[in-house]
């Protein structure tokens, strides 16, 4: 496949943006990766272009001082692409960007089964891919990566050569960029699920029909430590998707796990996997409403020695905080009062806008509500394939936390 230039136009001819008197210093200074809408000082040309246009960034005396992309529909109106104004956006762009990132997986995670690129933390805002072996899921949430999406394919194929790449567009990232939904397969073929291995045990992750990507690369390191408390004990699962942190315990010698999920799709893979990994017969899925049968579980005196709560985002935004602060305290009160004297309650929040301490607080007080108390043992957060922007802590968006209980 070629590498033919998809941003084959010189700075001098490209727009150039600059931003409101005396509100560009985050970014200019600061090195942030994004700016928002009202930080721009746009004119009539400016709000004429398309969305994701690459354009040249000005400083205060109108110097030149990155490539970026812009979107007047959107908030996060103004992404950073290269520091050199001068940089083409084209497919030996993207590739040297993959090429990196797969080096850098090869010294932190090994194998080929990882997150490829996380968005802004490696250096594509708003690009997602996840690698299955030969195999490449794309999230393409940025206007300015779907318009170049031809060369990012191309940057990818020089990359990894993979044989498989599909395309999921189906995050919300997308609408709020104004992009169409929708999943793909863009090269290869697919017959089913594929395999995943992963601490010590095989998934099988469905990436045309899955969640997200089709697996979720960023628990690896609390799948690691939910399986050690959990050896030799019996695990309760809940929101637990296709298995990651009961078939990791299972795999580390748990004498028992219970999936609750309300995805029978994803149960389904749970199930699947735990026969292909011959221990079919110490893992339950269950069906069901994971409050509902948290509640039930309480009510018929189960109890187990590890219970794990990784729900979806209950606060993906700041309007959304105080509702999803009182989920996580009932997420922790309910899980709290399954959990045997001197066993341990994991709770995770993949929610952007709920901080650290905060989540902290609200674990704490949903298990003295139900009557529990205990001690931190463990602090967590996606693993290193999921690498962090100092500039914006978004991307470091996973939290999760173990208590030991008394």
């Amino acid at each position: 496949m070629s590498l033919a230039p998809a941003d084959s136009v010189s700075s001098s001819a490209r727009p150039r943006i600059r931003f409101r008197e005396k509100r560009g210093g985050r970014f200019l200074r600061e090195g942030a990766p994004w700016a928002y809408l009202d930080e721009i000082a746009f004119d009539r040309r400016t709000k004429a272009l398309p969305p994701g246009s690459v354009a040249v960034l000005e400083d205060e005396e109108r110097r030149p001082v990155a490539t970026v992309a812009l979107n007047a529909g959107t908030q996060v109106a103004l992404r950073m692409l290269d520091p050199d104004p001068e940089a083409q956006i084209d497919g030996a762009w993207f590739a040297a960007r993959f090429s990196a990132a797969r080096d850098l997986r090869a010294r932190l995670i090994g194998g080929e089964h990882y997150r490829l690129i996380h968005a802004e933390g490696d250096g594509l805002p708003g690009v997602i891919v996840d690698r299955f072996g030969p195999a490449c899921v794309v999230q393409a949430n940025a206007a300015w990566a779907e318009a170049h999406l031809s060369a990012l394919l191309e940057g990818l194929d020089a990359a990894l050569a993979p044989e498989v790449v599909v395309l999921n567009d189906d995050s919300r990232l997308r609408a709020l960029e104004g992009l169409p939904p929708g999943r793909r397969l863009v090269k290869g073929t697919l017959d089913g699920p594929v395999e995943v291995p992963q601490n010590g045990a095989i998934y099988l992750a469905d990436l045309l029909k899955g969640q997200k990507t089709g697996w979720y690369f960023d628990q690896r390191p609390n799948h690691a430590t939910a399986a050690l408390l959990a050896k030799g004990g019996r695990m309760l699962d809940v929101f637990a998707h296709s298995g990651g942190f009961s078939l990791a315990a299972l795999a580390a010698g748990a004498s028992s796990a219970l999936a609750v999920d309300s995805s029978e799709l994803a149960l389904d893979l749970a199930r699947a996997a735990a026969v292909r990994n011959g221990f079919g017969e110490r893992f339950a899925a269950a069906r069901a409403d994971a409050f509902g049968a948290m509640t039930r579980l309480a009510e018929e005196g189960a109890r187990f020695e590890v219970v794990v709560c990784d729900p979806p985002a209950f606060a993906p935004n700041r309007a959304a905080l105080e509702a999803g602060l009182r989920a996580y305290r009932r997420t922790a009160r309910l899980g709290a009062a399954l959990v045997e004297p001197g066993g341990f309650l994991m709770l995770c929040s993949c929610s952007q806008a709920v901080e650290p301490e905060a989540l902290r607080e609200e674990a704490w007080a949903g298990m003295r509500v139900a009557g529990r108390r205990g001690r931190l043992v463990y602090s967590g957060r996606a693993g290193a394939d999921h690498p962090i922007h100092p500039a914006l802590p978004e991307t470091g968006y996973l939290k999760t936390l173990a208590f030991q209980l008394d």
